[in-house]
């Protein structure tokens, strides 16, 4: 993997509007195109499963957009976000807290990570010279390259002293959005990022909450169920004909004169697709 000096012309606008901006920057891969929006997502290098999950989730729903995963290549939820934006098909961006050469790159358990972001299009920039080894200050510095480069942060899970509110903090201080997602009042990895909610970060439980907050134009209730309904399959269409009115289940599948397991298939797929829902023991369209 090549080390590039990138020349300053050639800098992320974002990182020179910073209060310090980088006097260097050394660089694997590519940037992305220049219209596509950043979010960095970071968190608790010692995630808990729900963490996990809801970061998983998050980015999946992000999958089509010209979004770009900014993160720190650390253990956990930075490694998570990365992976997940990978097996998406998203752009990746890391700030390591060292220099780009093999030798220095840390963490070393992310090493084939990094390669494969390398190698899947994305790219690796650090300001540090290429055998820069990781220091505590180093990964402070790098947080503000991570906040600076982005248009808003996401945190997912954060302990109440955490180099994680670092990179809130500096995300607020340079005017980007801070996102959070809520966690449990029982969890210490929680206490951090709902310190942030009661501060003012905005709730994010879904895909489309980030979405919104990161400037896309979000479909209407009306004109998603209308792309549903325009591509039903021959045998979805038939229950929703029958559905003009509330229908039990039992009913229901009479009516469609197909063996029972066949029909509760049919039932379970489109519920799963939000084209039906069921309510007190009645099927009706969502």
């Amino acid at each position: 993997m090549e080390i590039k000096k990138l020349p300053r012309n050639k800098f992320p606008k974002a990182l020179l509007e910073i209060p310090q901006p980088p006097k260097d920057l050394w660089i694997m891969g590519e940037l992305p195109p220049e219209d596509y929006i950043y979010l960095a997502i970071v968190g608790s290098r010692k995630n808990t499963s729900y963490g996990k999950e809801a970061c998983e989730k998050i980015i999946t729903g992000l999958k089509g957009y010209p979004i770009v995963i900014v993160s720190g290549l650390a253990m956990g939820i930075d490694a998570i976000a990365h992976k997940k934006a990978l097996a998406v098909g998203l752009k990746a961006l890391v700030f390591p807290g060292s220099g780009l050469s093999s030798s220095a790159m840390y963490p070393k358990t992310n090493a084939k990570l990094a390669e494969e972001i390398y190698e899947s299009g994305g790219c690796l920039i650090s300001e540090f010279e290429p055998n820069f080894k990781a220091t505590l200050w180093g990964f402070l510095k790098r947080n503000r390259l991570m906040a600076g480069i982005s248009k808003a942060v996401l945190i997912v899970e954060a302990q109440e002293r955490s180099g994680t509110l670092v990179t809130a903090r500096l995300a607020t201080e340079y005017n980007r959005d801070v996102l959070a997602v809520p966690g449990s009042i029982f969890s210490p990895n929680s206490a951090g990022v709902n310190k942030l909610l009661r501060q003012g970060a905005t709730p994010i439980t879904s895909s489309e909450d980030v979405l919104e907050a990161l400037g896309f134009e979000m479909e209407k209730d009306e004109e998603k169920q209308a792309k549903l309904f325009a591509d039903l399959l021959p045998e979805e269409k038939i229950v929703v004909d029958l559905l003009l009115e509330p229908i039990p289940r039992d009913d229901l599948i009479r009516e469609l004169k197909m063996p029972t397991p066949t029909a509760n298939a049919l039932l379970s797929v489109m519920e799963i697709k939000g084209l039906i829902k069921e309510e007190l023991g009645e099927i009706r369209l969502a």
